[in-house]
């Protein structure tokens, strides 16, 4: 077999039979799946051990608001890097960054008093908060990579699947990573969560060391220049028709998401006890696997962008109601709805780009699409969490608030952030419907389903050469 069509771009998958191939992606994702949990476990545990501590929803949104800012501030220069390098070798350096982040964070926590690390006034709560965060965002280059190892290693048709595995792992993650860091801090303590956390990151970096992938024939095939390259990040998304507009409503997505990052803690930690948060959230993110293995079974559809969505309109409606009333049954049953369709969202845009976008490109583009929809994120947590704190929280507790909301929300101590929750909710189903009614949406279409015959037509000449 000669090079490969220009989707595969450097990687020569004759190497290998799909079946190997497919071997060699399970243990990539396991091993991201580890490093992952990894990192998810210590955010999760900061995030608790802040409210629990200061019982300020302020805390809780300046920490999802960073690490938010800090993934958009630096996924292109992660895109650039996946580009330019060996993905294997892009999946060890985050890997090592992370251990020693992880390890700083150790020392600063047994050194500086818990006092300081809890003020937000003072300098050691922000270097603290920032040292975690930081080791937890340089893990999220393994996930631009982990994008592009699906482009090489799985073969088109059965990238929809590969990228509901993903999912998958992702719903994994957050069942270990959120009843581990409840029990965690509820029984160990934040200082034993960060050694729990040190021993994970070592075992992860450890494995990875083990993997090989010899398709990726060449490291630096690519036009990618310095590291940070906005000009061809942009250039490579603006290069296919519509695509752009997909990263523009995937973003406006993610503004109604921050509303649920800033506030789905605080709202739990009213309802239950720090462990038993952890043991709900956990039981509702089983809603991820479910997710994600029923796109691993059966794929996204003829067009995974109408599967979108219809995704976000669905979400958009649990988030509405799932608050109405102060019912544990209800959150919990309206956060594992939530959760089975966010791997439908996330999996249709992963694989519209796989296909689309040329391979030498990808990393780029995941890294400019994560760095977009990112920034959404935080402005929404920043400004959400104060508003919801000085403004909507009171009002609801107080005796005129309560008796106004009581009809439409019910009585309860957490009826302020029911309020929020539903506002945003009606305003993703808006947006999803009107997106249907867009030029936009049917470019994209055409643009896939374009991509989709020019690679099966790829595939059946290089076969025909084969043979």
């Amino acid at each position: 077999m000669t090079e490969q069509e220009p989707v595969r771009g450097r990687a020569d998958t004759s190497l290998r039979s799909p079946a190997q191939r497919t071997r060699t992606f399970t243990g990539v994702l396991v091993n991201t799946a580890l490093a992952n949990i990894t990192t998810s476990y210590l955010w999760f545990a900061l995030t608790f051990w802040l409210y629990l501590e200061t019982r300020n929803v302020i805390a809780t949104g300046v920490v999802g608001g960073a690490y938010m800012l800090l993934i958009a501030l630096s996924s292109i220069s992660f895109g650039t890097f996946v580009d330019r390098y060996r993905k294997l070798a892009v999946m060890r350096f985050a890997a090592g960054f992370t251990l020693v982040m992880f390890l700083l964070s150790g020392v600063m926590f047994l050194l500086i008093p818990a006092s300081s690390l809890l003020d937000l006034t003072h300098p050691w709560f922000w270097v603290f908060t920032l040292v975690i965060l930081v080791g937890a965002v340089v893990e999220n280059l393994r996930n631009i990579a982990l994008s592009t190892t699906v482009t090489i290693l799985i073969e088109p048709d059965r990238r929809a699947n590969a990228n509901g595995l993903v999912g998958m792992v992702q719903g994994l993650m957050f069942i270990i990573t959120s009843l581990l860091s409840g029990l965690s801090v509820g029984l160990l303590g934040m200082g034993w969560t960060i050694v729990v956390a040190l021993v994970l990151t070592l075992l992860a970096f450890a494995h990875l060391l083990t993997l090989r992938m010899p398709e990726e024939v060449r490291a630096a095939a690519t036009d990618a220049h310095g590291g940070f390259d906005l000009r061809g990040s942009l250039a490579a998304v603006l290069a296919i028709t519509g695509l752009f507009a997909l990263i523009v409503f995937s973003t406006f997505n993610n503004f109604i998401g921050g509303v649920y990052m800033a506030l789905m803690d605080p709202y739990g930690l009213e309802m239950f006890s720090v462990e038993m948060w952890g043991a709900v959230f956990a039981l509702g993110s089983t809603g991820f696997i479910v997710g994600g293995a029923l796109i691993g079974k059966f794929g996204l559809g003829a067009n995974p962008l109408r599967t979108l969505l219809l995704a976000v309109m669905l979400m958009g409606l649990l988030g509405a109601v799932f608050t109405l009333r102060e019912w544990a049954w209800l959150y919990i049953a309206g956060i594992w709805l939530y959760l089975v369709l966010i791997p439908f969202v996330e999996a249709a845009e992963q694989t519209v780009i796989q296909q689309v976008v040329p391979l030498p490109r990808q990393g780029r583009v995941f890294g400019f699409a994560m760095a977009f929809e990112s920034a959404a994120a935080p402005i929404t947590a920043f400004l959400i969490a104060p508003i919801a704190q000085f403004w909507i929280i009171p009002y609801a507790r107080s005796a005129e608030g309560a008796a106004q909301l009581a009809p439409l929300l019910g009585e309860g101590t957490s009826r302020g952030i029911a309020l929020v929750f539903l506002v945003a909710g009606i305003i993703m189903v808006a947006a999803a419907l009107l997106a249907f009614l867009t030029p936009v949406y049917r470019r994209v279409s055409a643009s896939y389903t374009e991509a989709g015959a020019e690679a099966s037509a790829a595939a059946d000449t290089t076969s025909s050469t084969s043979d």
